[in-house]
């Protein structure tokens, strides 16, 4: 199991990284990223991968992650086919895992989102098995704090049961991102035991209550204040350490189920990144961009977890 983080791929942020000690990443691969199928070649293919290998960094994943459920059918055929291409992608740069959402038509109920569910990702993980590459789905529900609707149905174990039995494909899983379980009461230590043979990569991303802000707003989050950052203003994502999770009874649990991914942190963090300074609506895509670089918060959390994973490296 080695460290990591989710990042846009530069020479300068694998530098950052061999020196802190990771060695994994999980590349972007959206549209405007370094790795858009579309665009990259196949000789910046080649010598990403040269640069990566000679630092012994693993590539874990290539993360996309839009809405192929969207009530917008031109806005998720759209996803559907560029999704097809990042998968040829890892197939191509042999990176066994695709990380994205399931998608969700957010004026639909989730169950009522199921029939398209199963309809697209059985395409989806037919292509997938023929490149020899998995899906893993985000946990994260999508959740918008002033509409109240989401854009991702795989959210709880509830719905991975439904999920995996719609689409029985072994290349279907989760990409396990504890964060979102803590603001929503779900126990990921009994997630990890149940559906440890599911889990194909992680997101090592921490999760802060701040409970004066829950007695004012309850939980479904502030609804009129406006503020920087992301979250929903009683709970923020924190880089390793300075949240709830218990990463000892995580990795502990990842361990012995047999887990063979990697951590990678998802920074988010609005404490340790001058990304906060961002609007608060911002895409997913610009998030990893801005994030994927704060080198600070991506050092606490290396710090954090090295502790806990046992071939983790320090630096120097």
């Amino acid at each position: 199991m080695r460290i990591g983080f989710y990042t846009n791929y530069t020479p300068e942020i694998a530098a950052f990284a061999q020196r802190t000690g990771f060695r994994s990443l999980e590349l972007s691969a959206w549209p405007h990223s370094s790795l858009n199928p579309s665009k990259v070649t196949r000789e910046q293919i080649s010598a990403m991968l040269k640069d990566l290998e000679a630092r012994d960094i693993e590539l874990s994943a290539l993360g996309y992650y839009p809405n192929y459920l969207s009530a917008d059918g031109h806005e998720a055929a759209e996803a559907l086919a560029y999704l097809a291409k990042v998968i040829d992608l890892a197939g191509d740069m042999g990176v066994p895992v695709v990380a994205t959402f399931a998608g969700r038509n957010p004026e639909l109920s989730v169950e009522d989102n199921l029939p398209a569910f199963k309809e697209t990702f059985s395409r989806i993980c037919e292509h997938a098995e023929r490149r020899n590459v998995r899906i893993a789905m985000e946990n994260c529900p999508m959740m918008n704090r002033f509409s109240m609707k989401g854009e991702n149905i795989a959210f709880s174990p509830e719905i991975w049961r439904v999920l995996f039995d719609l689409v029985p494909s072994a290349n279907l899983g989760l990409e396990l991102d504890p964060s979102h379980c803590v603001w929503q009461g779900i126990d990921y230590v009994k997630a990890v035991r149940e559906f440890g043979s599911r889990i194909f990569h992680v997101h090592a991303k921490d999760m802060e209550v701040r409970r004066e802000l829950l007695a004012d707003s309850g939980i479904y989050g502030v609804a009129l204040t406006r503020f920087a950052g992301l979250g929903h203003g009683w709970w923020r994502a924190r880089t390793p350490g300075w949240g709830e999770v218990d990463w000892a009874k995580l990795i502990t649990a990842l361990v012995e189920v047999g887990y063979k991914g990697n951590l990678d942190i998802e920074h988010e963090d609005d404490v340790f990144a001058e990304a906060t300074k961002l609007a608060s609506e911002i895409h997913e895509e610009d998030i990893v961009a801005s994030y994927g670089s704060e080198m600070r918060g991506l050092e606490l959390g290396y710090k954090t977890l090295a502790r806990f994973v046992p071939d983790a490296r320090w630096p120097g």
